[in-house]
């Protein structure tokens, strides 16, 4: 069955616009809370609701709440939590799942809904195939004594303040740093910071006054400039990066260089090989060429997912891996975590940073990135890149030109309607050229298919 609604990171939309609608997310609440009660062994459902800080969370909060109820399914409200807190806290309290409703790094006009299971993973394909099928029939009432019920969870923020900080060596501090969160206007605001500092760090915060409309508005993992400014203005020691929902990181250094996934992934392959042998980790799609050759030469495996965590933690889970990423940010550790915490990732380097007494420009001096150049061209919904004779021509004259020191990457984004074309290549120049060329050859498929 081909999914209608959820895409790589559950179902997503612009606000207003089908199916990002007050009506749709209370029949998918419903259609869920059906699923839910079919599984459960004879209890009662209970979910967990997150949010983001963006203004749409109050009426899809709403209206999910309504779904449920109707359902039968009860309801617990966390308010504006890091997604990964929602699958932490899902878990802990031994929920029937948990629900966040975000869009994670994209601007406030935008939202979503993601789903989390009762193991703090989430939603197994089958589940989500089963809510979609679910949603194609007609939203019911069950009998009103058996309506769900709704309730504040207390110390949503604490508890999760202290789970994150449980992740952290009992050895070690964060005494002597002084270091700058970037909360992105988002989920993490009053949680972020917070932590950091009750580990000893001296924290400076930005991007954490939201007011429901300036979520990664020029701060966060999207947008790391302002990070990087602000840590040389307040000649901090580090700079971390969140995206509006937590998930994500990236860091800076004292010098206000940008360190991304790929090589934060690096620093704590390294990082952990040094206690003990790492059997492999998973990248994506988009991974960095240089981490391939280097975990070779370090005789760790690897492996690519497709792009997006929840592929990253499939690939892990059937091998047996614990540690993966994406250039993105999205950093998985399941040793400490069911799912990619940005909060989580940055104590694991810090970590690391601490152990060795090295700073992130030391730790990645071994390793050279191949430059990336990735190029984002807007389609229409319909279009399907595979089907351009022309486009493939082009990839494959790219591809012979690189002679195997470099790659070719077209893909459909999962969330938004974007071919994403990627060309990474041993010079900048090269990979920018050749990313163009063929990025030019999608603009003109889309030209010649509206004149079809």
């Amino acid at each position: 069955m081909t999914r209608k609604y959820f895409g790589t990171d559950g179902v997503r939309g612009k606000v207003g616009e089908a199916p990002i609608t007050p009506d749709f997310v209370m029949k998918l609440g419903y259609a869920a809370g059906k699923v839910l009660a079919q599984t459960e062994d004879g209890g009662r459902p209970t979910v967990l609701i997150g949010k983001d800080t963006r203004i749409s969370g109050y009426m899809l909060e709403a209206a999910l709440e309504a779904g449920f109820a109707a359902a039968g399914v009860d309801v617990m409200l966390a308010g504006p939590m890091p997604t990964p807190a929602v699958a932490y806290l899902t878990r802990a309290l031994r929920l029937s799942a948990g629900v966040v409703i975000s869009a994670s790094h994209n601007p406030f006009q935008d939202n979503g809904i993601k789903f989390f299971s009762a193991q703090g993973n989430k939603l197994p394909d089958a589940v989500e195939q089963a809510i979609e099928a679910a949603l194609e029939l007609p939203m019911d009432c069950v009998a009103s004594e058996r309506l769900g019920k709704a309730k504040r969870l207390p110390d949503a923020q604490g508890r999760y303040i202290e789970f994150c900080k449980s992740t952290f060596p009992n050895e070690l501090d964060l005494r002597g740093l002084k270091i700058v969160v970037d909360c992105a206007h988002g989920a993490a605001y009053h949680i972020a910071p917070n932590v950091f500092h009750e580990l000893g760090a001296e924290v400076t915060a930005i991007g954490n006054n939201p007011n429901g409309l300036n979520i990664n508005d020029r701060v966060g993992a999207t947008a790391p400039a302002a990070l990087s400014a602000a840590v040389k203005e307040q000649g901090a020691d580090l700079g971390i990066a969140l995206d509006g929902d937590a998930d994500r990181l990236l860091m800076v250094d004292a010098a206000g260089r940008i360190y991304n996934g790929d090589e934060l992934l690096y620093i704590m392959v390294k990082d952990r090989m040094a206690t003990g042998p790492v059997k492999g980790a998973v990248g994506t799609l988009m991974t960095n060429m240089a981490l391939e050759v280097a975990f070779r030469n370090m005789g760790v495996g690897f492996a690519r997912a497709k792009v997006g965590d929840r592929y990253v933690l499939e690939v892990l889970q059937e091998r047996g891996w614990q540690v993966g990423g994406e250039g993105s940010g999205h950093l998985l550790f399941l040793d400490k975590h069911t799912t990619g915490d940005g909060i989580i990732s940055a104590l694991q380097v810090l970590s690391a940073l601490k152990r060795s007494g090295k700073t992130l420009a030391q730790l990645t001096e071994d390793i050279v990135m191949y430059p990336q150049s990735l190029i984002n061209v807007r389609v229409g919904s319909d279009f399907d890149w595979q089907r351009s004779p022309e486009l493939l021509a082009e990839k494959e004259s790219v591809e012979a030109e690189l002679r195997g020191e470099g790659r070719v990457l077209i893909r459909a984004s999962g969330t938004e309607p974007l071919i994403r074309v990627m060309v990474e290549a041993k010079q900048a120049a090269v990979a920018e050229r050749m990313a163009q060329r063929i990025a030019d050859k999608v603009k003109a498929s889309l030209m010649e298919g509206a004149r079809a």
